[in-house]
């Protein structure tokens, strides 16, 4: 019976901890290599000024590019894109870069792309949870 409750409460434990993660935050941290993002979702509060510390540990340049509201891409990130993006940042390899943006005020959930060319394709996507604050 003691090992029975011990291993469900180690499961109410890491369920816990998993979940924290859906907590909005204004500072957020990303690592960037091929072809992924770590981790892949976010959640902000809208209307917020956010910081994002953007890590690029690959070996080629990897963007963070948030998409406007209701807007994704189609079977790559291309230049007719480019008018559908709410923010972006670019890291060079090996370079971390902090910048900061003000959250959409609509809340929702906005695709989250790198717009180096075939990342998308190769599965370098995520997901931003804009939440009201």
């Amino acid at each position: 019976m003691r090992k029975v409750f011990s291993t469900i409460m180690l499961v109410c434990m890491f369920i816990v901890t998993a979940c924290g993660g859906n907590r909005p935050s204004t500072n957020l941290k990303v690592d960037m290599v091929e072809f992924i993002f770590t981790p892949a979702e976010f959640v902000i509060p809208a209307g917020q000024e956010i910081t994002i510390t953007a890590v690029n540990n690959g070996a080629v340049i990897h963007e963070f590019v948030i998409m406007n509201f209701g807007q994704t891409i189609g079977d790559d990130f291309g230049d007719e894109d480019e008018g559908n993006i709410y923010w972006e940042v670019e890291a060079e390899p090996g370079k971390t870069v902090t910048a900061t943006f003000t959250a959409p005020t609509e809340p929702g959930e906005y695709q989250v792309v790198c717009g180096t060319e075939g990342h998308f394709i190769a599965g370098m996507v995520g997901k931003l949870t804009v939440v009201a604050p």
